[in-house]
């Protein structure tokens, strides 16, 4: 019988994903689960031993390191050696934005078998788990908490099951652009961009040409000067201020990343264009 437990991370409070329940066991040989469906996800992953997994006409032999993915209301069976069987966990899981979450993962129904060497990590995480498991506020951020570990363990090796899916979404400029937009007001360079989305400045800057017909560090600029066009105009903030406000941590640097945009430098756009947000006292009622 396998050893489950369920936990209590209630679904108001984590909406876009949720622990639903987990588990760890050192099965039987020959010991089998199914055919059924499940109402949620299930990321079942092999500590030793083996077994098969069968879902609609395909089954996959399976071995320590290798996993298998269950979708909700999909037929599945899965059936542990003979002579060697496995030693498996699980976490159970749903919430608004699962399905994008194991799409990212690369997991469906037409893959749902995955490789992972990272083995101590998840049981360590599953022990934690299980070790709060109680409706304590403090352990159900945790519980929270070891669910997106989970994910992000398992995201070192697998990769996307549709790698078109990158260019016809461009998602690697999507999330370059998102980070830069976030982050454009820190001392970021455009090896800390590509450092994030996990490619080199190389190819980065490929895409952007690309896709937004510009590099990423003009975009970078572009983001940092617009945001300082909008300082200028309306608030009283010093040039200093508004420079480091925008990434620049040098006043000289940003007057002149200004002035190539501009063809003033700020003070000089300041005075032309400052816009009065103060209340016409004729107008007050």
């Amino acid at each position: 019988m396998e050893t489950s437990w369920t936990l209590p991370v209630p679904k108001h409070k984590f909406s876009d994903l949720y622990l639903c329940f987990c588990g760890y066991e050192a099965c039987q040989p020959l010991h089998s689960y199914g055919p059924a469906v499940r109402p949620n996800y299930v990321i079942h992953y092999i500590i030793s031993g083996k077994g098969t997994f069968t879902i609609g006409n395909r089954t996959y032999r399976l071995t320590a390191g290798q996993g298998f993915f269950l979708m909700p209301n999909v037929r599945t069976y899965y059936e542990a050696d003979a002579e060697d069987p496995w030693t498996y966990l699980w976490i159970g899981f749903d919430g608004e934005k699962a399905a994008s979450y194991v799409q990212e993962l690369g997991l469906s129904e037409e893959h749902p078998v995955y490789q992972c060497s990272f083995s101590g990590e998840l049981q360590s995480l599953l022990f934690q788990m299980q070790k709060h498991n109680t409706y304590d506020t403090s352990d159900q951020y945790l519980l929270e908490g070891c669910l997106y570990q989970f994910f992000s363990i398992l995201s070192r090796e697998i990769t996307l099951a549709d790698p078109s899916a990158l260019e016809s979404g461009n998602l690697y400029v999507e999330k370059a652009v998102e980070f830069i937009r976030n982050n454009y007001s820190n001392e970021i360079l455009v090896s800390d961009i590509a450092r994030y989305v996990c490619i080199n400045r190389s190819y980065l800057y490929t895409l952007f040409q690309k896709y937004l017909h510009t590099s990423p560090q003009d975009y970078l600029s572009s983001c940092r000067i617009t945001r300082a066009l909008e300082l200028l105009s309306y608030t009283d903030l010093s040039i200093e201020t508004v420079a480091f406000s925008c990434g620049y941590r040098n006043t000289e640097v940003f007057t002149k990343a200004f002035r190539q945009k501009q063809g003033m430098t700020p003070s000089a756009y300041r005075k032309k264009f400052r816009r009065d947000t103060t209340p016409d006292p004729a107008h007050t009622p």
